[in-house]
């Protein structure tokens, strides 16, 4: 169980990421229409869409990473953060430290890894 003041830690720190990610995403449409500038030269234009499939992968990873930032705020506002929604035990103060977003203790993310792993044949 998380005290008070982790839970505030938590609250705290996630809403500095989520605020971070959020003004970098507002920059992205300006940064594509500077890449979208037109260039005669094919060189140019096919590093410009390097750059714009680059940008556009990474401004996705950043969205899905604020939804699970946004899931784990109301999982805190909740009083359901730091619970396994696998299993209900406590996530454990450690792993919750190296990644706030999660919803599964150790035990049970590396039990969904491995059968992910088999159903993967890796």
């Amino acid at each position: 169980m998380l005290s008070m003041e982790d839970l505030h830690n938590f609250r705290e720190l996630l809403t500095n990421q989520l605020e971070e990610l959020q003004r970098k995403a507002g920059g992205t449409v300006s940064d594509l229409l500077l890449l979208s500038v037109y260039s005669a030269d094919p060189l140019d234009t096919s590093s410009m869409d390097v750059d714009r499939s680059f940008t556009l992968r990474i401004r996705d990873r950043e969205s899905k990473l604020i939804n699970k930032i946004k899931a784990a705020l109301d999982r805190i506002e909740e009083g359901e953060f730091g619970e396994c929604e696998m299993c209900g035990e406590d996530i454990g103060l450690a792993r919750l430290r190296a990644r706030p977003v999660t919803t599964y203790c150790i035990r049970c993310k590396t039990k969904l890894e491995s059968q992910e792993k088999l159903v993967s044949g890796f």
